[in-house]
């Protein structure tokens, strides 16, 4: 059998011919080929499920066997629909197929229907792919909100997580009642949380899911690094996200068969969102998008999907093309990039359900509500009925596809990707340097320490996202090992056809070579006004992650480092659109045990804070790291310490009534001065160092109560006994004081100094100055909050230049 996969270019009526010719000569194939309910099997279908028997009758098995499974995906798939419809709109069901009465029907029906609808044979194919080949492949999936097709498929088949299984135990009608009656049901159990454990996106507890898929375009950008060498992974994609997220198209330049496993990503084209036709659609529909993708690198082929046959098909035979790819590059025949197997499904939204290729498709397809509208009545029960399968040749289809023990393979539920698990690696010493106050980058050692935990770790696959120059954020070791990931190398270049440095100027598509990496280690460095961008496809995994602990799962992969560096007020020169730290304040927001946010304070505990990040499982870790030099102040000791508690004092007892906070590099290096100041003036003071805010936060529930500091290294650090506490902070003022509300003493004890949103072209220092940020501001805070004499602290000069009487710039920056 030819491994081409490209849509053959095949006079319709030989296609037409040969399906004839199939279905009269073989009396079983073309009671498949007739179809059932609303699955329909075309010509090209049948032709190339044909060829796909031949192979797999070829390969030892029994062909009446493969047909009885294609007949049983049929029957799923029908029966799945039925219950998605039945999710959408009803109250209960009826197994043995007789109408519904409007009392029967929900108040108010909610469900992104017509997607569903469309993954049903999606999903089907899928399992089917799997039962015909023997492998139990992984699956990711955009439209998350598609959920309902998942979770029918995964309750007709038993391929449910404990949690489905106990609430849906099979599909007798009580069973099947509570499902539907579950779906978008909005109940509260007493804590406050959603009772029913379906939800109207991928959840924790949807069989096989890894992400809520809530955020449309990641998928299409994760899929292509998700999977591990000799692995299998279906991607559904969404063409309304292809308009919404570039980035994809990137997916050849990435792939590489000596580290990365068969992917296949799937298309499911249904031309519309919410409100009109894809872009896609208008702009020539399915064949403008063939030959877009073959001029990106991809091998289309344009199935039907309307039928799970296809979708076995094309997947199977998409990884035997790619298969072939790669042992063509191997002969050196061709050379990479290697061009990606890609399925266009082309549907209707909403297939086999009255209202399909409507806009009302995309939510709920009926006119109106059956529970109070005669003719959506009448048409939610004759489309039910197309649907409906007898219990007696749904359970023979059920028994067809359970065969995974036969097979000796996982079931669905249990895909690689699901279940990943890495080991604690072997953790090297951090890059230590001599605390004598000399010049040393933050970064630097951050790039050592990576170094040095890669090397030590040679079996975990590493990626790193780069948006845009690592050298100038002094990562420069770890692209001189690591390399650009590129088709074609400069010798001369730090560039590799096996680079593990994903390098494009998209932060949405290299943060994504990082997260989908979970088998590994990751990194990802940028400019921090620019790492906003990654902030959704951050969220979609603090999000997962941590709706897995509550669940009682915790998540196998190896936390990961998000480097902010280049960042706010290192980047006075560059305008204010290079000046913001809204990814820190908004990780800030989400659960500190799963999103941590961390602001070394030097090069020692920059190196140790990154070393730490890795001790750790399903956290996504924001370190806000400067680049250019600042003195070396931390011990090795209390850079571990500071690691380990998130807080440290670094001058001064903390028990005294005046206390500093700095939150930031550049912070500590004012609180320092301001510190030392109050020193010479014999006023007793403490400075502490807060390199990680949210373990100091009032926890929002047990898990994050657990990730917190103690009770005792709380009090002994910020002691309610301060009469006056300023913090000084990297970022706006007001965010970090609403994070550490059990740290406010009031307002007129506590006041925070930060970004107040002024910048321009700018040096370090007018930066600091112009947010009243300097050392002078700190002391100016402190002694309103503690009703001193500023004079008493600073000079004459000094005072008039903070009021405005002399230049600002007479406040001298440290080292001055």
């Amino acid at each position: 059998m030819s491994a081409h996969f490209s849509v053959a270019k095949m006079d319709v009526c030989h296609v037409s011919d040969q399906a004839q010719r199939l279905r009269s000569g073989d009396p079983e194939f073309a009671a498949w080929a007739a179809g059932l309910g609303v699955i329909i099997h075309q010509d090209l279908t049948q032709v190339r499920v044909a060829q796909l028997l031949d192979k797999l009758v070829a390969e030892g098995q029994d062909r009446s066997v493969l047909i009885e499974k294609l007949k049983a995906a049929d029957r799923l798939a029908n029966a799945a629909m039925w219950l998605v419809v039945h999710s959408t709109y009803a109250k209960r069901v009826d197994l043995q197929g007789k109408p519904l009465t409007a009392a029967d029907f929900k108040a108010d029906p909610q469900g992104h229907t017509g997607g569903s609808l469309n993954m049903v044979p999606a999903y089907v194919g899928y399992m089917l792919a799997n039962l015909l080949s023997g492998d139990t492949r992984s699956w990711i999936m955009e439209q998350g909100h598609c959920v309902s097709a998942i979770d029918s498929v995964n309750l007709l088949l038993g391929n449910q997580k404990e949690r489905h299984a106990t609430a849906y135990p099979g599909w007798s009608e009580q069973s099947l009642n509570q499902f539907v009656q579950d779906f978008y049901s909005y109940e509260l159990t007493n804590e406050g949380k959603p009772a029913s454990p379906l939800g109207s996106h991928l959840n924790v507890n949807t069989a096989g899911a890894v992400s809520e898929g809530g955020y449309l375009g990641f998928t299409a950008l994760q899929y292509v690094h998700a999977s591990e060498k000799d692995e299998r992974l279906v991607a559904f994609l969404s063409d309304g996200a292809f308009e919404e997220q570039r980035g994809s198209d990137w997916s050849p330049l990435w792939w590489r068969a000596e580290d990365t496993g068969w992917v296949v990503p799937i298309m499911i084209a249904n031309g519309r969102r919410i409100d009109q036709r894809t872009t896609m659609m208008m702009q020539g529909g399915i064949d403008w998008f063939a030959e877009h993708l073959e001029q990106q690198g991809f091998e289309p082929s344009v199935i039907d999907g309307q039928d799970p046959a296809a979708f076995a098909w094309g997947i199977l035979i998409g990884e035997q093309w790619l298969e072939d790819e790669a042992a063509a590059i191997q002969r050196g025949d061709r050379s990479y990039p290697a061009r990606l197997p890609y399925l266009v499904a082309e549907s209707d939204k909403g297939y086999g359900f009255p209202g399909a290729g409507t806009n009302r498709a995309h939510g709920t397809p009926l006119p109106g509500n059956p529970a109070n509208d005669a003719e959506s009545l009448r048409l939610f029960n004759e489309g039910a009925a197309r649907l409906w399968q007898s219990p007696e040749s749904l359970q023979e289809a059920v028994v067809s596809f359970s065969q995974h023990a036969a097979q000796k393979r996982l079931q669905e539920k249990d895909h690689p990707l699901a279940v990943r698990q890495v080991a604690s690696p072997v953790m090297p010493e951090a890059p230590w340097i001599p605390a004598d106050g000399r010049l040393h980058s933050p970064m630097a050692s951050v790039d050592v320490a990576f170094c040095a935990l890669i090397k030590m770790n040679p079996k975990l696959r590493v990626r790193v996202g780069n948006p845009d120059e690592m050298s100038s954020n002094n990562m420069s070791l770890t692209l001189a090992k690591l390399k650009h990931r590129v088709v074609s190398p400069e010798f001369s270049q730090d560039e590799a056809l096996d680079g593990g440095v994903i390098t494009a100027l998209n932060e949405e598509a290299v943060v994504s070579a990082a997260l989908a990496n979970k088998g590994g280690l990751n990194l990802a460095v940028s400019y921090e006004a620019f790492s906003v961008k990654m902030l959704g496809a951050l969220r979609q995994e603090i999000i997962f992650s941590r709706h897995q602990k509550e669940a009682g799962e915790q998540p196998g992969w190896r936390s990961v480092a998000i480097i902010s560096s280049s960042h706010l007020w290192e980047n006075g020169k560059n305008e204010q659109s290079h000046q913001d730290s809204t990814l820190a304040e908004a990780l800030l927001g989400e659960m500190s045990d799963v999103a941590r946010v961390i602001f070394p304070a030097d090069a020692n505990s920059a190196g140790a804070a990154l070393l730490e990040v890795y001790q750790h499982t399903g956290q996504i870790a924001n370190l806000v790291v400067p680049k250019r030099g600042l003195p070396a102040y931390l011990t090795p000791e209390q850079a571990t310490q500071l690691s380990k508690d998130g807080a440290i004092c670094v001058e001064g007892d903390p028990q005294a009534t005046l206390q500093l906070v700095v939150v930031g590099a550049y912070q500590l290096q004012q609180g320092l001065k301001a510190w030392q100041r109050l020193a010479e003036k014999g006023v007793a003071a403490s400075l502490v160092y807060l390199q990680e805010p949210g373990r100091f936060r009032t926890p929002r529930d047990k898990h994050e109560a657990a990730w917190q500091a103690s009770d005792e290294l709380r009090n002994s650090l910020f002691p309610s006994s301060v009469q006056a506490r300023v913090f000084l902070t990297h970022t706006r003022p007001e965010v970090l004081l609403g994070h550490l509300r059990g740290l406010d003493l009031g307002v007129d004890k506590t006041a925070a100094l930060g970004y107040i949103n002024r910048g321009g072209t700018l040096d370090v220092h007018g930066l600091l100055l112009s947010n009243g940020c300097s050392w002078a501001h700190l002391l100016a805070k402190l002694a309103e909050l503690a009703k001193q004499d500023l004079s008493q602290w600073l000079t004459k000069n000094e005072v008039a230049a903070l009021q405005g009487e002399r230049p600002l710039t007479e406040l001298l920056p440290l080292g001055r």
